[in-house]
């Protein structure tokens, strides 16, 4: 009997020996044709699985001869089953084609080769969740907030993890691979300027929160964020939005390719165009306008390589009224909705190109590789000290930015198997080049200038190279290694003092290693730990005229848990903390070099959904962070518009008759605007609603109220010493941006 046990185990390893069939398939969306990126797929009964790459395509390699039932599924299709007979020695190739559906928790698959949590958040709230604007795309992330301060037309400032991001200092955004954060900006480093996209185009969006993905580099400490737009466009469409305030908006998006349903759907095309305009809420118009352009095209050109090709160009400029401060609005010189300075506002252009590559080679490895170039100007007129400096004329300020961006990304990645553990390999280079022709900061009044403070032109270079390493011990525990490599070089030439050929360079590298752990001991539950380092960097003109430190350093530390309940219930918790080394940064509003020492943050990090029925979804997110510097005495060594608290949720319904509808509430609570906490940046809580039917795809009318119970809040807040006109000493208190009034917009869109 003994005997006849080792025997039956070594004919088993023999046949594992000597099994060499092999199984591919490529998943593709059966109307449109295109890949199915990220699917989960089990083996079943086979203790195996995978995902599918960006080709939509999988593979199970060293099979024995029998027959297979494979299942894949992923939020928003109808799971996918098919069983394949397969003899030895033989290699199946086929296409399977999935349906979309409705969103259906049922489809959460827990595995451990997947970072299951937030991109599973992210596949929820993007299909169900509605995202009126650019902004509303950023809102879709867990705990992250955003307050718009300039009229409508600057970048936002965000908060995330307990930071205040500023304009994007420590958040890495991009759309296609292309960055959208631009550093070493006149208004602050990793200016991030959403604007010149077309919310409409937008497919879907990956999120990730912490320093530990290899291939996300420069400015992603708290968190990253990555857009891709639609590849392929279902229908055409027009719609029009009006809304109060005088605010209109226009956007269409047309096919150009492929418009009848028997159409080749190897080669997709399409162009959208957008005009934005508001003269808000404000008792002086703001008169913001945008105009967007872009398109795409998205081709097939074999059977195992994809081309993509995109073209936009955006404009916008609007007038601003600024921070006004509390005392201005307390004592009657100015409502909430007035103006000290009338003179702010601004404009700016983006003109971007992208081309994208990805091919399968015969081993089966899959190369990416995109080149983009941007044209980028800015220019904003502000005010945020009065009368403090200038007596007279005023602190007016005219900040100006005027670069080309050249960029490159590129990865080889190569999946392969040792036995009964699978590894994926993938290494990548990448580099930026921004040459800025002239950036700088002048005294101005009424957008009259009259001197500059600082004037000059910049070269900075970020070469980059990565190793990632996913080992899949099995469908229940995964190991992700990686170390990314970034070199700087910084090259800025003072035009107020230096020669034509008198430039300061400076050079730095920095090394970051990454581990992410994965271990799902049922299939409803995940456990993860990660762990790893990330920064930002300073302004080149930091870089070359200071001593401190350039490259700052972020270490970090996720321990947390995914976990679906009752098939309805799909529950992500994390605590986490995050040592910074300087949040040492440019303040491009003064234009003088603020250090400040080393911070340490701690925070739990709760996201749930629940899919109440078929057709109601309810979501929450509560975020709570401690932030404070370490080597600043108890009571002074708060960190200055850090949020310690923030909270999301909503109910959500789609139903099948095409209503759709959202009422949300954001809260975001009190938090120190200066070190010692006796200024306080007041919280708020505000509720949106948004309705909407859909008439089988031919026409949808709908409507958004944002602020419903007109709730009197303040959006952006800063601790500034300023000095109003006739005031004898400057006084440091509350300046602020209101928050929007009750706001009500219609929209009609017509579908062809």
């Amino acid at each position: 009997m003994k005997n006849l046990y080792f025997m039956t185990i070594l004919l088993c390893i023999a046949g594992n020996l000597f099994a060499h069939s092999t199984i591919k398939i490529k998943v593709l969306e059966r109307t449109s044709q295109q890949p199915v990126v990220g699917a989960v797929v089990q083996l079943m009964g086979e203790n195996n699985s995978t995902t599918t790459d960006q080709n939509g395509s999988f593979e199970f390699k060293g099979l024995a001869a029998g027959k297979y039932t494979i299942k894949i599924s992923l939020i928003g299709y109808h799971t996918k089953t098919d069983t394949i007979s397969i003899e030895d020695n033989q290699n199946i190739s086929k296409t399977l084609y999935m349906d979309e559906s409705t969103v259906n928790m049922s489809e959460i698959t827990v595995t451990s080769s997947q970072d299951l949590g937030l991109n599973t958040l992210s596949a929820i709230d993007f299909k169900l969740r509605p995202h009126l604007t650019t902004q509303d795309l950023l809102r879709l992330i867990p705990g992250l907030f955003i307050a718009q301060h300039a009229g409508g037309g600057k970048a936002e400032q965000i908060f995330l993890r307990g930071f205040d991001v500023d304009h994007g200092t420590d958040v890495a955004i991009s759309v296609d691979n292309m960055p959208v954060n631009m550093v070493s900006h006149a208004h602050g480093q990793g200016y991030a300027d959403l604007h010149f996209v077309i919310h409409e185009t937008v497919e879907k969006m990956n999120f990730a929160k912490g320093p530990y993905d290899a291939k996300v580099g420069n400015l992603n400490t708290a968190g990253s964020v990555q857009f891709q737009t639609k590849n392929y466009l279902p229908q055409n469409f027009v719609k029009t939005e009006f809304g109060s305030y005088n605010t209109y908006r226009g956007v269409t998006m047309v096919n150009l390719l492929n418009k009848t349903d028997t159409s080749d759907k190897r080669h997709n095309a399409y162009v959208a165009a957008e005009y934005f305009y508001s003269s808000s809420f404000f008792q002086k118009p703001q008169d913001f306008n945008r105009v967007n352009l872009f398109g795409k095209y998205a081709g097939q050109l074999n059977s195992t390589t994809n081309v993509t090709f995109s073209l936009s160009n955006f404009s916008s400029r609007w007038d601003a009224s600024g921070q006004v401060p509390d005392r201005a609005v307390s004592s009657g010189l100015i409502s909430r909705y007035g103006a000290i300075d009338p003179s702010e506002g601004g404009n700016t252009s983006r003109f971007n190109a992208n081309l994208g590559l990805t091919k399968k080679l015969d081993n089966d490895a899959v190369i990416q590789s995109n080149v983009y170039y941007v044209k980028y100007k800015f220019n904003l007129y502000s005010n945020f000290t009065f009368f403090n400096g200038d007596t007279v004329n005023g602190d007016g300020i005219f900040q100006y930015d005027d670069r080309h961006v050249f960029g490159y990304n590129g990865s080889y990645a190569k999946e392969y198997e040792l036995g009964s553990v699978k590894l994926k390999s993938t290494a990548g280079v990448g580099l930026r080049d921004d040459q800025v022709g002239l950036i700088g900061l002048a005294r101005q009044k009424n957008r009259t200038e009259s001197g500059d403070i600082k004037k000059g032109d910049l070269h900075e270079t970020n070469f980059s190279a990565y190793l990632d390493e996913t080992i899949s011990f099995s469908p229940k525990l995964s190991l992700n290694l990686g170390v990314r490599f970034d070199n700087f070089h910084f090259a800025y030439r003072n035009q107020m003092t230096d020669t034509a050929d008198d430039k300061r360079t400076r050079s730095r590298s920095i090394v970051n290693p990454k581990l992410n752990l994965r271990y799902n001991p049922a299939s409803n539950l995940q456990f993860y730990m990660s762990a790893g380092s990330g920064f930002h960097s300073n302004d080149s003109r930091v870089a070359v005229l200071s001593q401190g430190i350039i490259l700052a350093r972020a270490i970090s530390g996720d321990v947390g848990t995914n976990v679906r309940i009752a098939k309805r219930l799909f529950v992500n918790a994390a605590l986490w903390a995050m040592d910074l080394e300087s949040e040492l940064v440019y303040v491009g509003d003064e234009g003088v070099f603020e250090p400040s020492g080393k911070t340490r943050r701690i925070g739990v990090d709760v996201s749930a959904r629940l899919q109440v029925f078929d057709w109601m979804f309810l979501d929450g997110d509560v975020n709570v962070a401690q932030p404070r510097f370490l080597n600043e005495p108890e009571g002074a060594n708060y960190v200055p518009l850090a949020p310690p608290v923030t909270s999301i949720a909503g109910i959500n319904v789609k139903a099948k008759n095409g209503i759709t509808g959202s009422l949300r509430y954001r809260f975001l609570g009190d938090r120190p605007a200066i070190e010692d906490n006796s200024i306080i940046a007041k919280g708020y809580f505000v509720t949106d609603a948004v309705l909407s039917y859909n008439h089988k795809s031919k026409y949808q009318i709908g409507m958004m109220i944002e602020n419903l119970f007109d709730e009197k809040w303040k959006e952006a807040q800063f601790a500034t010493e300023s000095r109003l006109k006739g005031e004898a000493e400057a006084v440091n208190e509350i300046h602020f941006t209101p928050g929007t009034p009750f706001n009500l917009r219609g929209n009609f869109t017509i579908m062809f």
